[in-house]
């Protein structure tokens, strides 16, 4: 796969309805715009990401179709916003992954508009691709070591500094994760210490599982998680797409609201 900028012509996102749950959430984004209010069954031409090469099928459409249950965030995830949110978005990543920065700059600037209002959440889960990337997990579990050490915040500062610090096509300066982990306020013997011995290779292997059950085949990929239900965003949205994807959930969710009061 060419690993470029998306560009808005190319983007299309569904997400797909639980059988089991109620709100109606299903979106479809194209061209920019939004066309919503009936549930589909598959992804139609996913945004750019990277896919995995190892899986027996490496068909997005064909994983996200037999997406299962997840995970549910818990305090190891690595949130940030609210962790009650009424719309949660789990992203499974890869740092070394050229949409994952694209991507990761998107997410950034929508908990800037909406994170501050309580309404939206971010949880951070790795899917390291190390057939393309060989550091990607690596250096997550890097990450894991600074979270270990520093908390939340400090992970969250860590993270952005490896997005941020590498060209889009550029792997990641691993000689710098020492700097990272210290300018993101841990101690830089012990962080050292932490990523030798590897324990925190089983929290990324955990969430690598996850990721496959959950449908992900590529980099990036998100679960949008609202009253009850779950979708997908899959490959890396603009910043433009996903607000309107936030924006057409929260009319439906303030619609339920107003149903609710009018009917007591």
């Amino acid at each position: 796969m060419e690993e470029t900028t998306p560009t808005t012509e190319q983007q299309t996102v569904t997400v797909i309805r639980n059988n089991s749950l109620a709100i109606p959430i299903a979106i479809v984004i194209g061209f920019g715009m939004v066309a919503a209010a009936i549930f589909l069954s598959g992804v139609f031409n996913p945004a750019p990401q990277q896919v995995v090469q190892n899986l027996p099928s490496t068909n997005p459409q064909e994983k996200v179709a037999t997406t299962g249950p997840i995970r549910p965030i818990d305090e190891s995830d690595h949130i940030r916003g609210n962790p009650n949110a009424e719309i949660m978005i789990i992203e499974y990543s890869d740092f070394d992954c050229p949409f994952c920065k694209n991507y990761h700059e998107t997410m950034n600037r929508i908990m800037t508009e909406y994170g501050t209002t309580g309404k939206v959440g971010w949880a951070y889960r790795h899917f390291p691709l190390e057939s393309r990337h060989p550091s990607a997990k690596h250096i997550a579990m890097a990450s894991e070591c600074v979270a270990k050490l520093g908390g939340n915040d400090a992970f969250w500062k860590f993270s952005d500094l490896v997005f941020g610090e590498r060209g889009v096509n550029d792997p990641t300066n691993t000689a710098r994760l020492n700097e990272f982990a210290v300018s993101s306020g841990v101690d830089g013997n012990a962080f050292n210490s932490c990523l030798e011995s590897k324990e925190t290779e089983p929290l990324v292997e955990e969430d690598m599982a996850d990721g496959l059950n959950a449908g992900a085949a590529g980099t990036p990929y998100s679960l949008v998680l609202v009253g009850g239900q779950q979708g997908v965003i899959n490959g890396a949205e603009p910043y433009q797409n996903v607000k309107s994807i936030i924006d057409t959930l929260l009319k439906q969710l303030e619609g339920k609201d107003t149903e609710k009061q009018q009917g007591q």
